[in-house]
């Protein structure tokens, strides 16, 4: 049975601060559990505003990053430079003002075909999770944001394939309803297994999307992946939902 946490702000600036500072006490804690941390992160302007403030809490916390390693619940199929890349805002956010070292980074190459960056992206994450054969990475911590549609990560309503794709870590995306329509994506399955998950909803224009992903009977990524789990936690400034 589905359990979430829900947090709410008044604001977005209150979410993200919050959000933050509880992103860098885990970090913190990594040392005592004798591995790196691994968290994959997403886009979005609040996922931006995140990724700021905790570079700027972490300079202040002497807070910083070599435990980390960095991957992305999803890429747009462009470059990495441009401006619509996962990545970039990533990097230009926080990963360039905390240097964070490039052993870290294991970014998703927007601009290869889906499927050879899927492929790529699962082999990496398989070597720095230490897998073994058949087995699930385990992220310690996916930060998703939420559409209006109640999409997560590049996993959109009405795609029954990935939906019911729960073995493929990354999933190449070739009709995606919003452009681009090729995208790469964290699957179901890495998402059910993540040791946290959280979801960043947060915008006008999403009070229905959240009230039904939070239904028993929801059917929207969001509420799939939520279903799947048996804790996540939302961070949301969204009212009367």
């Amino acid at each position: 049975m589905s359990q979430f946490q829900i947090l709410s702000f008044p604001n977005d600036d209150a979410l993200v601060a919050a959000a933050a500072a509880a992103w860098l006490d885990a970090i913190a804690a990594t040392p005592a559990t004798g591995r790196d941390f691994t968290v994959a992160l997403s886009g979005g302007r609040v996922m931006r505003k995140l990724l700021a403030m905790a570079a700027s809490m972490a300079a202040a916390r002497a807070v910083d990053f070599k435990q980390v390693q960095f991957f992305w619940a999803d890429e747009r199929g462009v470059p990495p430079d441009d401006p619509e890349s996962n990545f970039r805002l990533a990097h230009e956010a926080l990963l360039l003002p905390a240097a964070v070292p490039e052993k870290n980074i294991h970014r998703l190459r927007g601009e290869l075909a889906p499927d050879a960056a899927a492929q790529e992206a699962t082999s990496k994450i398989l070597q720095v999770c230490s897998c073994t054969t058949g087995e699930m990475p385990r992220l310690d911590l996916a930060m998703l944001g939420m559409g209006e549609d109640g999409h997560v990560a590049s996993l959109f309503p009405d795609d029954g394939v990935s939906a019911a794709n729960l073995s493929a870590v990354f999933l190449p995306v070739f009709d995606a309803p919003k452009p681009p329509p090729q995208r790469i994506s964290l699957g179901h399955g890495p998402l059910a297994a993540a040791r946290a998950v959280w979801v960043l909803a947060s915008g006008p224009g999403k009070q229905a999307a959240l009230r039904h992903s939070l239904a028993a009977t929801g059917t929207s990524p969001l509420a799939q992946v939520l279903q799947r789990r048996t804790a996540t936690t939302i961070f949301t400034d969204i009212a009367d939902f």
